[in-house]
């Protein structure tokens, strides 16, 4: 049993633009039986080569089957969730008005960072793809500290902790999350089961679409972080769909190699884990 059905219905009342609004929320945690687990240790040539150690998992949304590499750390290990935050911190954002579409620009402060695409002012949809901290930095000031630790309480996210200043807390390991509870939140957000308008899940999911074709459709929100321990942590979390049939995964690893300063290792890791399970040829 990887974890339990726990479907606990809570009615919350929040002030929008001068109103209230009540939302059932029912929480989710997936669901396996030991008839559809399966312990997959197919990915532990791909982290060695790679030199890294880390955990996947993936559900076959048809017919509930579970594989996952590395169970304990994949369950009983939480992590800061370093940019995946993204996909929450846009939906607050946009439920709360403090983002009014994917295309609100918020104007570049002009501080010079790393990485060049930040340095320039920024759509939701263009900053949410390249990953703009300073962009959600500041919609995290204005969503305030309060509201953001009102929603992490209402989505039950991870520890839901704000440690700190209210626009840095999913990058400080303060707020920290399980690779199990990542899984959960995206296949939610997947069917519009999260506790926000569906046009608002809708906008962070056209986000999350960096590969379609004719074979399949590729979505996903990476993360870097430093852990406590001083190594790079990378997230990669999504789904994957061939014959309009959705794959949910969650990709968790960490590394020495402090050079490793994006997600496109993570992207690297994932695509060669998912071609060896036969992914990208549309026949799944």
């Amino acid at each position: 049993m990887i974890a339990s059905i726990n479907l606990t219905f809570v009615q919350i009342r929040f002030k929008m633009k001068k109103c209230y609004c009540w939302v059932l929320l029912s929480f989710l945690i997936i669901s396996c039986s030991p008839n559809n687990v399966e312990t997959d240790s197919s990915p532990e040539t791909i982290f060695k080569s790679n030199n890294v150690d880390g955990c996947f998992a993936m559900l076959n949304n048809m017919n509930g089957k579970f594989s996952v590499y590395n169970l304990s750390r994949f369950r009983d290990s939480s992590f800061s969730p370093a940019s995946t935050f993204k996909i929450v911190n846009s939906l607050i954002g946009l439920q709360t008005g403090n983002i009014t579409n994917d295309s609100m620009q918020i104007k570049w402060d002009g501080v010079e960072r790393s990485v060049p695409a930040w340095n320039k002012d920024l759509t939701m949809y263009e900053a949410f793809r390249v990953s703009s901290v300073p962009y959600y930095q500041e919609v995290a000031r204005r969503i305030g500290k309060q509201t953001m630790q009102t929603w992490l309480d209402t989505l039950a996210y991870g520890n839901k902790k704000i440690g700190g200043p209210g626009d840095s807390f999913w990058l400080d390991n303060s707020l920290k999350i399980k690779p199990d509870e990542q899984l959960g939140l995206v296949k939610k957000l997947y069917f519009n089961e999260l506790p926000f308008f569906k046009l608002n899940q809708e906008i962070v999911k056209r986000a999350m679409l960096f590969e379609d074709n004719a074979n399949y459709k590729l979505s996903y929100k990476t993360g870097t972080a430093l852990t406590e321990t001083g190594k790079i942590l990378i997230w990669v979390v999504g789904w994957i769909e061939e014959n309009r049939h959705p794959y949910f995964f969650v990709l968790n690893f960490e590394s020495d190699d402090l050079s490793i300063s994006s997600g496109r290792q993570g992207i690297t890791i994932l695509k060669s884990i998912l071609k060896k399970k036969g992914f990208f040829e549309g026949k799944l």
